[in-house]
């Protein structure tokens, strides 16, 4: 499940932006852990989170072999129960590109009258840096933070322009502070918005040059550089003189290939075939740590992800083992997809919605699972029943028909840290299923060892009824017309889950598509009630301007969004069918 931090946060945790032109790599040949050895003896549930939750998968990163691995044992799964492959030319994947982190390019200078400094030893470029030189002047920024109100505010009052910015890494008034202003993309951001030349990052003592391998973000428009050491110190001092510099990065962006699993139980029904139900789990998680992990201390060790969420695919697969196998065949057809990347912000999800496989004008409804093995007998959580007028019906009847009904809390809210939100945002149906976090959640001590496999069945048995009900059975006159009640609407049926409340800041209302787009930042959706509802944007706008910033990406608009305060009126621009629209919105207090 995505890191459910603030609102903001959230949605720009692990954001990659995708060169549509990088190249992505031929993959070759993986040697994935033997299934059967590592699973003897257990039963099939179990099975699935041993073998997806085993180290040598190395916590299932989007893109990496491990994932590569998980998503071949899936598609065996699948394809040993018997269903067709739903993916590409009949296979049981959907392949896209992702980010994978950058690579230095073929040149790379940082020179000053009295100094060239040694690239990757004194400096190195940031993996969002653009590729590209500049000559100018340096300029001494401070800590390059604007503090409002502050009788020593100066550096919003410097002239950038085209100038080469020199500033201190975090923030020198208190170097625990952890804001966004203190993060050094929001400083190169900004001054690329102040028409800076580029800018030159000086780290504290001890710490060391960033890592381009794990950068997930978008290159700005100005070259952007970290320096260390005593490096640093001369360059402060050059910056103080007013020197001037040459500056040239070179950064490359690479790309690898992601899957989604896709495999489908055509309706026994010719009368409602065409009619599909989608039942998903994302199968990875966050690999060796770092963004997104719940630990510091635990960089570069495996995060297994037996819950979050090895036990939702392990839910999918012996949902599609039910449906198959069962007398009860579902009228209307069953597409069963194991998402990858919803961990880098729903991408897999994103992605599907963007290019179905089955068209979604014919999809009744998504059922999501997400965290479902780590009930150990307390409550689980459906949200999305405010999504269609019967949910709570449904609900209520299948948990009534398993032989151990379980106790449920319901929210009605679509939108939430997990992919049916990208389905929720294209008006269909939703219910997620999870069984709530805990200490091990986005920890490498999630292991397979600690999972609920008992409660993990009778949530199975919960969304296998819920399935058979909103699926149909063949030759019986009662099937379900799920009656869908969309974003705008949804959430006057009750009030939103804790996973998209709270927060603190300027409030619009708006639910960001992390998929990036030529340019600007699409919207999955729109809160009913919010400001942005006010205002008249709509879910699958295009931000490109706010305030009079342009929008390049969600970071652009996140940063945008924090230099105003509630109460303000901001012009928005959108592109909705082409059409460019400038709206005005009240911006809202989240507190």
């Amino acid at each position: 499940m995505l890191k459910p931090l603030t609102v903001f946060a959230a949605l720009t945790a692990g954001l990659i932006l995708v060169n549509p032109a990088a190249a992505v790599p031929a993959q070759q040949a993986i040697d994935c852990p033997d299934a059967d050895r590592l699973t003897v003896g257990m039963a099939p549930a179990l099975a699935h989170v041993r073998y997806l939750a085993d180290d040598a998968l190395e916590g299932r990163a989007a893109g990496t072999n491990g994932a590569r691995c998980a998503a071949q044992y899936i598609a065996d799964q699948f394809e040993a129960i018997g269903l067709e492959g739903a993916g590409t030319d009949g296979s049981y994947f959907q392949a896209f590109p992702i980010r994978a982190g950058a690579v230095l390019g073929a040149e790379s200078t940082l020179r000053t009258p009295q100094s060239t400094y040694t690239l990757t030893e004194d400096w190195i470029p940031f993996g969002y840096s653009a590729s590209a030189a500049v000559t100018g002047t340096l300029l001494y920024g401070g800590d390059g933070i604007n503090r409002p109100g502050d009788t020593d505010n100066v550096y919003p009052t410097l002239d950038l322009t085209g100038r080469i910015v020199v500033v201190e890494d975090g923030d020198l008034r208190s170097p625990t502070n952890r804001a966004l202003q203190t993060d050094a993309h929001f400083k190169a951001s900004v001054a690329a918005g102040r028409n800076a030349g580029g800018m030159v990052i000086l780290l504290r003592d001890g710490r060391d040059l960033p890592d381009l391998s794990g950068e997930t973000r978008a290159a700005l428009g100005i070259p952007v550089a970290a320096v260390r050491g005593e490096a640093a110190n001369r360059i402060r001092r050059a910056a103080r003189r007013g020197d001037r510099a040459f500056l040239a990065a070179s950064v490359q962006p690479r790309a690898v290939e992601a899957r989604n699993v896709a495999a489908l139980l055509p309706g026994s029904d010719p009368n409602l075939a065409d009619e599909v139900l989608i039942i998903g789990a994302h199968y990875d998680h966050l690999g060796f740590g770092g963004e997104g992990s719940l630990d510091p201390d635990a960089f570069g060790v495996v995060h297994n992800g037996a819950d979050d969420n090895a036990s939702g695919t392990s839910g999918l697969i012996e949902i599609a083992r039910r449906l198959s196998e069962s007398d009860r065949r579902p009228a209307r057809s069953v597409l069963f997809l194991a998402f990858t990347a919803e961990e880098k912000g729903l991408w897999g999800s994103s992605h599907y919605v963007r290019n179905p496989l089955l068209p979604i004008a014919q999809t009744v409804a998504m059922l999501n699972m997400d965290m479902i093995g780590r009930l150990e007998g307390r409550t689980l959580t459906v949200m999305g029943v405010g999504t269609a007028e019967e949910w709570t019906d449904v609900l209520r009847a299948a948990n009534q028909s398993t032989a151990q009904p379980l106790s449920i809390a319901t929210s009605p809210d679509g939108f939430g840290p997990s992919d049916h939100s990208s389905f929720y945002g294209e008006g269909l149906p939703v219910l997620h299923f999870f069984s709530n976090t805990h200490l091990d959640y986005h920890r490498p001590s999630d292991d397979w060892d600690k999972v609920d496999i008992e409660g993990l069945g009778q949530i199975v048995d919960l969304v296998s009824e819920v399935a058979f009900d909103v699926a149909g059975v063949s030759g019986s006159d009662e099937r379900i017309a799920l009656t869908p009640i969309g974003p705008d609407e949804a959430l006057a049926h009750g009030q939103p889950s804790s996973s998209t409340a709270g927060g603190y800041g300027p409030y619009l209302g708006t639910i960001p598509d992390m998929v990036p787009v030529d340019s600007g930042l699409r919207l999955t959706g729109v809160r009913e009630g919010s400001p942005a509802a006010d205002a008249g944007i709509r879910g699958g706008d295009i931000v490109v301007e706010f305030g009079g910033r342009e929008i390049g990406d969600i970071y652009a608009y996140t940063y945008a969004l924090q230099d105003h305060e509630p109460g303000d009126a901001v012009e928005i621009v959108v592109l909705r069918d082409g059409e460019r629209l400038t709206l005005t919105a009240v911006l809202g207090d989240r507190r």
